[in-house]
């Protein structure tokens, strides 16, 4: 996936860990790289970023610890083309990340989307956690209709234990304040997949980590 590109594999994911760590702008980004003497437009880096996020997620879900089968489950809004749409999380008992998935819709389809890929990565677990959201509780019963390969999934609508995935939410929050908003939707949905990865490296979640979080995100790009 690099080879073509001008600048070596350590410089190019460099800038995007800056931008997938920290809450900058890619303008923010081009001075930085600047500041060590690499020459590159935001809108390459911006590209950079689409182009590689894919990958580190990817790579993520093949070393990530296994969570508890105990999950919490919500949803959070984000701008995007100056619309509202929907980021579905879920965090284990622990606060440690399950999965994530950004939506256009806030709806049945979209909730149970996020389980499916959520149990794809993860397995089933033995209880998840809801808000009062009739929609996400539909989209559970629909995948405990279908499960052939796991138990029936315990759903529990209990609000003060959806606090820990409300507070997680800011993590990801925080990247994206100086943002004016993502334009488009593939663009914002990668771009979010690479900022929950560096948060799930925070949180040590990685197995065979390295001694910082940046060589860890490099090893992800391997």
């Amino acid at each position: 996936m690099f080879k073509y590109h001008r600048y070596p594999k350590v410089v190019i994911l460099q800038a995007v860990y800056f931008k997938l760590r920290f809450s900058l702008s890619y303008r923010d980004v081009e001075e930085l790289m600047e500041i060590r003497g690499v020459k590159v437009d935001h809108s390459t880096l911006q590209r950079w970023v689409f182009k590689f996020s894919v990958l580190v997620e990817k790579n993520m879900h093949k070393r990530k610890f296994k969570v508890s089968d105990s999950w919490r489950m919500d949803e959070t809004y984000v701008k995007v083309g100056g619309k509202d749409r929907f980021l579905y999380r879920a965090v284990d008992k622990e606060g440690s990340t399950v999965d994530f998935l950004l939506t256009k819709r806030r709806q049945k389809m979209s909730a149970q989307k996020f389980f499916n890929k959520a149990i794809g990565n993860n397995g089933a677990p033995r209880l998840v956690n809801i808000d009062k959201s009739g929609s996400n509780k539909t989209a559970l019963w629909a995948v405990n209709k279908r499960s052939l390969s796991f138990n029936k999934i315990k759903i529990r609508q209990v609000k003060y234990l959806n606090n820990i995935v409300e507070q997680d939410h800011r993590r990801v929050k925080r990247r994206i304040v100086n943002y004016t908003g993502f334009k488009e939707f593939e663009s914002a949905q990668r771009t979010l997949a690479g900022i929950e990865v560096v948060n799930i490296i925070l949180k040590n979640q990685i197995m065979d980590s390295k001694d910082t979080t940046f060589k860890t995100f490099l090893s992800l790009a391997a």
